[in-house]
């Protein structure tokens, strides 16, 4: 199995304990995204976990071009730069075309592809040209055996810091459905592989002009993912959900993160136990 190291003595790995990709789905303010990260910084000090710190500079992919879509590239990155330097904590975020590839390069730890622009080439190849790692979040149109394609384009750069994220499948319309068996195929690449719980959770466009969730099925999602012997888990979280401009449904409030880690971290030991594989 392959390490990707994504920050200093911070590694990624299938066979390694979980790590965590956590953060409220867009930056909304300066303030919040530390008051969200001080929180996250906490419990995993009194936890014992690594994170990697993620939020949105710009979310391009709304469902209406009324929604908000975030604070901009410019403060986004510049907030994100200030949190890995006050937490000492890795930062990622979602680049949406190939010109953002080498101005967040300065910025992000991790480039996050997201997955409806996983096929697309010029993106695929600028973000690999940065060096750094790239998260590339599996299409919901994609079975896991395509992947592979997928990360041809970003090995083609000599790029090999790569990490797959499974973030659910379309089922009809609006919804999606989590297939486990994905998990176990695509760590056949021997890459890293992340579940993203939370998005797994959503229920694209169900609203009309925005998306729905069920952020009660989490963690759920979240304890079968781990089993399969995973490097990560994505969650998404808020202090209030409710008033959150994107992804609310299905983020995990701030409050009950704590108690979810805890659970995913036991599951994560036994999974990875050598005595019971």
């Amino acid at each position: 199995m392959k390490k990707v190291k994504v920050f200093e003595n911070f590694f990624l790995s299938n066979n390694s304990e979980i790590k965590f990709i956590l953060g409220p789905c867009q930056i909304e303010s300066r303030q919040h995204a530390f008051d969200i990260c001080d929180e996250i910084d906490k419990l995993s000090k009194k936890l014992n976990f690594k994170y990697i710190f993620k939020s949105s500079y710009d979310k391009a992919n709304r469902s209406s071009h009324k929604s908000k879509r975030g604070i901009g590239i410019k403060k986004g990155l510049d907030i994100l730069s200030q949190i890995r330097e006050k937490f000492n904590c890795p930062v990622t975020s979602d680049i949406h075309d190939a010109t953002q590839c080498m101005v967040v390069k300065e910025f992000l730890d991790i480039i996050q592809i997201p997955a409806f622009l996983c096929r697309q080439t010029d993106i695929l190849i600028e973000a690999g040209r940065t060096n750094l790692p790239i998260n590339i979040k599996k299409g919901q149109f994609l079975s896991p055996w395509e992947i592979s394609n997928v990360l041809k384009k970003v090995l083609s750069t000599g790029n090999k810091s790569l990490l797959i994220t499974e973030r659910g499948t379309m089922f009809g319309y609006n919804n999606l459905i989590s297939d486990m068996r994905s998990l176990p195929i695509m760590k056949n690449t021997g890459f890293p592989i992340i579940f993203d719980a939370t998005h797994s959770a959503q229920l694209p466009g169900a609203k009309g002009d925005s998306s729905d969730g069920q952020y009660e099925f989490v963690p759920v999602l979240a304890k079968a993912a781990v089993t399969t012997g995973i490097s990560g888990l994505f969650i998404e979280t808020h202090d209030n959900p409710k008033v959150a401009p994107s992804d609310g449904p299905n983020m995990v409030p701030l409050k009950e993160l704590g108690k979810l880690i805890h659970c995913i971290m036991l599951y994560d030991n036994l999974s990875k136990n050598e005595s019971l594989n």
